[in-house]
């Protein structure tokens, strides 16, 4: 009997680093790398309603199975059917295990070889988490892909606590494996694909070393894990692009919570197929937007007449039909209009770069597209962070009222 195809195929040739252009066919669509996944932690993607993220042009989004566990319970969501029934979002969905939440978020953690226990951040309610339920909660949430429980250590870390949470990462990745065998073996089906996660903080030679290991597990996807914490950019990049060389060029690689734009260009450049990150929508909520020219500030007090777009680059709904001006209106005003139209930009525009970037890959231009994107994108950065500077030095403030909304 052949071996089953692949569920992730390249049409470029597969280097150990360099960008790359794939498909990742998953039970509910397929999805185009490399991609963005907007994050929509508890089941929604905040203000968005799933036909607008769309018509966005989303193709897979991301969940969260510590947030899922509390509320609304992985058997209510089994018994309506599944997360896709219950959010009405028909494409594929990737859930994260909810190691780094239980970490983040929960109360009087205990850390174990078996799991973890902690203290619900909801009600305070004590709840038992390891690999074999991480992963039993996201097959009845009925996910694409499910990544498996790790450890993921603070930044900065000692060097015995980066190795403890890579040996315990290493060890959940044995018996994740082990109890999907079991689970597909009792259900007779196919069950979401899993990623490992490889850990190690900013040793470069123990996360080279954590992703051989678990590459002898054979995995159908792996995740760059417990980056972008608090180490300079340049490291962050460096750390990648070591352990890439490590992990096999015939499965997808996941960098987890990055990031900005320019990072993504970035990342894209070292052989990374999948991102996901909360920036666009929890900027855009808060009043700040990407374009190609860097961040916008739409409360500063400079688009109180502004009758353009929002971003003269983007053809999306909010930038056809809105100005800047109106933008800032709803957002003093408190109308919940302004955090939907700038969330839908971001997205918006994430998606749009991608898109780019894909083709750009295919075209054989990608570094000259790279060079292009990022240095538009500095410049605007680089201008904002100026007048920034200026406006707190007329003033005689140390910080810019115009900055992050607080000018008027």
């Amino acid at each position: 009997m052949p071996a089953p195809a692949s569920p992730f195929t390249l049409s470029t040739e597969p280097l150990a680093t360099g960008p790359r252009r794939g498909r990742l066919a998953l039970a509910h669509g397929v999805v185009e790398t490399p991609v963005f996944m907007p994050v929509g932690t508890q089941g929604t993607v905040k203000t968005m309603t799933p036909h607008e993220l769309e018509d966005v042009g989303a193709e897979i989004i991301l969940a969260n199975t510590y947030h899922l566990l509390l509320r609304p319970g992985p058997e209510a969501v089994r018994a309506l059917g599944g997360l896709h029934r219950f959010m009405g979002w028909s494409r594929p969905i990737l859930t994260d295990s909810g190691g780094y939440q239980v970490l983040s978020l929960a109360d009087r953690v205990t850390l174990s070889d078996r799991g973890v226990r902690f203290r619900s951040h909801l009600d305070g309610s004590a709840v038992d988490l390891d690999p074999e339920r991480a992963l039993d909660v996201q097959v009845a949430l009925g996910s694409d892909v499910m990544m498996l429980l790790d450890v993921c250590p603070p930044f900065p870390s000692s060097p015995k606590t980066l190795l403890s949470a890579v040996e315990r990462t290493q060890a959940w990745a044995v018996r994740s494996r082990a109890h999907l065998a079991r689970e597909r073996d009792a259900a007779e089906r196919e069950l979401g694909l899993a990623f490992a996660i490889v850990q190690g903080g900013t040793d470069s030679a123990l996360r080279r070393r954590a992703a051989a290991a678990l590459v002898e597990l054979d995995f159908p996807g792996y995740a760059h894990g417990g980056l972008m914490v608090g180490e300079a950019k340049n490291e962050t990049f460096a750390l990648v692009a070591a352990t890439n060389e490590v992990l096999p060029v015939d499965r997808p690689r996941y960098l987890m919570g990055v990031g900005a734009p320019d990072d993504l260009v970035r990342a894209v450049g070292l052989g990374v197929d999948m991102f996901d990150c909360v920036l666009p929508t929890r900027n855009a909520r808060n009043g700040t937007v990407f374009t190609r020219r860097g961040k916008v500030v739409i409360k500063n007090a400079e688009w109180k007449g502004d009758g353009g777009p929002l971003d003269p680059d983007c053809g999306c709904y909010t930038c056809r039909h809105f100005s800047r001006a109106y933008l800032r209106h709803l957002f003093h005003a408190g109308e919940i209009l302004g955090p939907r139209l700038a969330t839908l930009h971001s997205l918006a525009f994430y998606l749009e770069l991608m898109r780019e970037i894909r083709e750009s890959i295919a075209a054989g231009r990608f570094a000259t597209m790279s060079r292009d994107f990022l240095a538009g994108y500095e410049a605007g950065e680089a201008a904002r962070s100026r007048e920034a500077k200026g406006g707190a030095a007329r003033a005689g403030l140390g910080r810019d009222q115009g900055q992050e909304g607080e000018g008027v």
